[in-house]
């Protein structure tokens, strides 16, 4: 399992807009969460191992999160040719079967992942109310073969600050996964 890290994007960098399809081609945009104190971007997909070791908690601490007033999107950009586990069909099942409370958007062009910066998943960004850009990094430092709870703890936190209006921690590591699937001469 080869695994590469974030760019991690600058701190302060506006949330790239965006207008994505779910599986069922309802189309949700990032302007949707204008109004939201939080807004959280998360890059996944469905084969990754990295994102299957984190699901079942990703699904309940998102869910904490919107429950507090934070808008949540994910978004899957990878080749679905070659990689047809990460296709729309695949990801509504994916949604269902995890609980995702989350609308679970398909990048086919890959531009959105382009213009985040995104290089792994699971890849998470999280915006203050101005869509500015206060945290980039890891769900938690738990990983598939190092034996640490799966918990969240890295995003839970940077949401929370945001909506308690306290600033997020400085200490942001990042975030580790198998690369974004990129279509062949489509890399950036």
């Amino acid at each position: 399992m080869a695994a590469i890290n974030s760019t991690m994007l600058p701190l302060g960098t506006r949330a790239p807009s965006f207008a994505l399809p779910d599986p069922e081609g309802t189309v949700h945009a990032l302007d949707g969460a204008a109004s939201a104190p939080a807004t959280v971007v998360l890059f996944i997909c469905n084969h990754c191992p990295y994102v299957k070791h984190i699901r079942r908690e990703l699904a309940a601490v998102t869910k904490r999160l919107i429950d507090r007033g934070a808008a949540v999107f994910a978004i899957q950009s990878n080749d679905v040719d070659s990689y047809p586990d990460d296709s729309p069909a695949r990801m509504a099942e994916e949604a269902r079967t995890f609980g995702y409370s989350f609308p679970y958007l398909y990048d086919e062009s890959q531009d959105i992942a382009k213009a985040y910066s995104a290089a792994c998943t699971p890849d998470i960004f999280v915006f203050d109310r101005d869509l500015r850009l206060v945290y980039r990094g890891q769900f938690d430092d738990s990983r598939p073969s190092n034996g640490r709870p799966v918990t969240g703890a890295d995003l839970e936190s940077a949401v929370t600050a945001v909506l308690d209006g306290r600033p997020v921690a400085a200490d942001q590591r990042p975030s580790i996964g198998c690369s974004i699937k990129w279509k062949p001469g489509n890399e950036p």
